[in-house]
């Protein structure tokens, strides 16, 4: 069944202050879908309230009809890579085999299945040579697709991203590209907060644009305007969508 997530009038506020307010869209899977708006847009708090890792003040969030916790196994979410600890000491390969472990039983261990899924996905990053290094050696771009294969180890039905493309290398941003492409032709929703306008046309299906308010959503080619991104952003915008240049 295809899934498709609804969420319908998100609200959320931190001591007073509303973050969020009457946030509302409707997305179907077999797309990536671009979250942008400026900073303090409450993009990231967006993506967490919908995922339940934040309170919310009121709203509804529904995936395929149902609520988050019962499909809870089928979302992968990768942070913002500063809110990882680096440091924790673990190796790569045992950090992607935690994808696996949503779907196991509470008593289950990692079978020698899901260490050879766990290897299959490091490849498909181009990560396996980096197996039994240690998470905190690694570049940035490295550590990226790290994540990235622990998410594709889960194997899950919706992906949220929060600003993947952040202090990593142009070679690693265009592998996860590719997978998020991958992801998407699979049938699969891939939600990605992100800050490069000049790559927005060329990276997703669909746009999400938001500054505390919901300002509009839909596919790229009718939301991704100038007027749009002027109400976004609160200044006047000017972007060549041929050439992908923001100015």
């Amino acid at each position: 069944m295809e899934q498709r997530i609804t969420v319908k009038e998100l609200q959320v506020s931190y001591v007073g202050d509303t973050v969020l307010d009457g946030i509302h869209f409707s997305f179907s899977g077999g797309k990536v879908i671009g979250v942008i708006g400026p900073n303090g847009a409450g993009k990231s708090t967006m993506i967490k309230a919908i995922l339940g890792l934040i309170p919310k003040d009121s709203g509804a969030v529904t995936i395929s009809g149902q609520l988050v916790d019962k499909v809870r196994k089928e979302i992968a979410y990768i942070p913002q890579r500063s809110n990882i600890d680096w440091d924790f000491p673990i190796v790569v390969k045992d950090t992607v085999l935690l994808g696996t472990f949503p779907k196991m039983g509470l008593i289950s261990r990692p079978k020698e299945a899901d260490h050879e899924w766990a290897l299959e996905c490091l490849k498909k990053v181009g990560m396996e040579k980096f197996a039994d290094r240690q998470i905190g050696e690694l570049s940035g771009g490295q550590q990226q697709r790290v994540f990235m294969a622990r998410a594709l180890a889960q194997n899950a039905d919706l992906y949220f991203l929060d600003e993947p493309f952040v202090g990593i290398d142009i070679s690693s941003e265009e592998i996860i590209v590719d997978i998020l492409k991958d992801l998407r032709n699979q049938g699969k929703m891939v939600f990605v907060v992100h800050h490069d306008l000049a790559k927005v046309s060329a990276y997703f299906d669909d746009v999400l644009l938001l500054n505390k308010e919901l300002i509009a959503s839909g596919p790229v080619d009718q939301v991704f305007t100038n007027e749009n991104l002027a109400e976004t952003f609160g200044r006047p915008m000017a972007i060549d969508l041929d050439a992908e240049v923001a100015e």
